[in-house]
């Protein structure tokens, strides 16, 4: 059993705190106020960042000593959002917003992963009807190693998980984002999830 600080309450943050739970870790899950998630993070020993990433570097910046020496795993995307509300184009153009939290967290293990889906395929992966790819990007191996833990607990196989390397490659998977608008114009709200197949 973890305990774990699930950081935003919306749909991302409540499936993966549900599915968690169910696979027996203590988790608690925290608003968007500053109180709140302060008090989740101080007693976590993994911290999820499912917050909406064009705010996320600023309000885990402002808990950077809640998670000195914790293990953030890093859900979200940072996009600018069109007229629409879906996203039209990065935030971070050049880096990724788990790049830009690793240097702001210097004392913080990131790890980005499950953000390359819809949040449903996040805690329900055999529900597609093709192989999905969770990707894992981070510089500290244990940490990857602990997060790889919980995507099994989540119903990810392990053939199913790539370890893309270093944090720096975060920003190929969040570019994936780009994909979504089109996708979900073409195809509705249907669960989908890049895979790569060999």
């Amino acid at each position: 059993m973890t305990r774990i600080a699930v950081l935003g309450n919306g749909r991302v943050g409540g499936s993966l705190a549900l599915a968690l739970t169910r696979a027996g870790h203590e988790v608690t899950v925290a608003d968007r106020s500053p109180n709140s998630a302060a008090d989740a993070a101080r007693t976590a020993q993994l911290v999820i960042n499912a917050t909406p990433g064009a705010g996320s570097l600023e309000r885990l910046t402002a808990l950077r000593e809640e998670l000195q020496g914790k293990i953030l795993v890093d859900v979200s995307n940072a996009t600018v959002d069109g007229p629409d509300g879906l996203p039209a184009d990065l935030l971070y153009p050049g880096s990724s917003l788990a790049e830009q939290l690793q240097a702001a967290l210097r004392e913080t293990r990131v790890v980005k992963t499950l953000n390359t889906m819809l949040y449903t395929v996040m805690t329900a992966p055999t529900a597609l009807t093709q192989t999905p790819t969770a990707f894992l990007s981070g510089d500290d191996t244990d940490a990857k190693q602990v997060v790889r833990g919980l995507l099994t607990d989540l119903s990810w196989q392990q053939e199913w998980i790539t370890d893309l390397g270093g944090i720096e490659t975060a920003r190929a998977a969040e570019a994936a984002i780009l994909f979504v608008p089109h996708v979900i114009r073409s195809s509705g709200f249907t669960p989908f999830a890049i895979s790569i197949t060999r």
